[in-house]
């Protein structure tokens, strides 16, 4: 059944009349236009434009007339190994913003994919990043834990669509959101204005000098996860995540093209390795 508990995943609550503006000038998207009932997929960065933690921004829809009277509140879905990281990142920045943060350890993440209903009584947020992927629902931890599910078959769903995973397939604290293809799934508004680390990201999407990408990689038997992919004696990039003969890679474009030109194979691990566009990405990736 494609529905699973993301136990990997954690809950952050922003709450307070000031929490929309202070997340709009933090993160990433565009927390201004966000609606209830919609979802961003939006990142805190360092100054220095390298991403600490990506995330998924839930604006949930008052379940009462009066709750629309009371100060609006967001829900973060973000990996549960950076979450307390991320509550004192933000802490840092809040000066005399009137929010609140606080990780909710009785709620839970489920995704929904496929034809698969979202949990009962469950609020669904279409996944911002690709329709393909599905939905995700907060729900509380206890109804989580019994509808449990095949978080694998979901990681197996994600990887088949080329969507790349903080962790698995970049390192945070050493990626730029370029190289985690943020800027092809929407993490990214380059219209909103300033944000932390918006300098260096807007410079990089105006210049056009994003060498690494997270890609597809397509192989017979699956390397293992860290493996380098070389053409010859040149490392070109490394194998993230993969399931059922197909992979998330981080590489080196300019590499991918002189391996391309000279007609060198890519290898990792002892075994050939086939490079591939997503589907629904639009930067240029020679000979593909």
């Amino acid at each position: 059944m494609p529905l699973a508990y993301l136990a990997d995943r954690a809950v952050v609550t922003v709450t307070g009349p000031d929490a929309r503006a202070f997340l709009h000038n933090v993160i990433t998207c565009n927390v201004k236009t966000l609606t209830p009932g919609q979802a961003r997929y939006g990142a805190l960065l360092m100054p220095q434009g390298k991403i600490i933690s990506d995330f998924l921004v839930y604006a949930p829809t008052p379940a009462t007339d009066t709750a629309k009277d009371e100060p609006e509140h967001f829900l973060l879905d973000a990996p549960r190994a950076l979450a307390g990281d991320l509550l004192k990142r933000f802490t840092m920045y809040l000066l005399r913003s009137k929010v609140a943060f606080a990780l909710a350890e009785d709620r839970a993440v489920v995704a929904a994919w496929g034809d698969a209903a979202p949990p009962e009584g469950a609020e669904a947020f279409a996944d911002p990043r690709l329709a393909e992927l599905g939905t995700r629902s907060v729900v509380p931890l206890a109804q989580a834990q019994g509808i449990g599910g095949d978080a694998q078959a979901y990681a197996a769903h994600r990887i088949a669509l080329g969507i790349p995973q903080g962790g698995a397939d970049f390192i945070y604290g050493d990626a730029f959101p370029h190289e985690a293809d943020m800027d092809q799934l929407g993490g990214v508004d380059f219209k909103k204005g300033c944000y932390i680390g918006q300098e260096v990201v807007s410079r990089t999407q105006h210049r056009g000098i994003a060498r690494t990408r997270a890609v597809e990689a397509l192989f017979a038997f699956a390397p293992e996860a860290g493996a380098e992919i070389r053409a010859g004696e040149k490392t070109v990039g490394r194998i993230g995540s993969s399931a059922a003969g197909q992979g998330i890679a981080l590489v080196r474009l300019d590499r991918v093209a002189e391996a391309k030109a000279s007609g060198l194979p890519l290898v990792a691990g002892g075994v050939e390795v086939t490079l591939k566009r997503p589907a629904w990405a639009t930067f240029d990736m020679e000979g593909v």
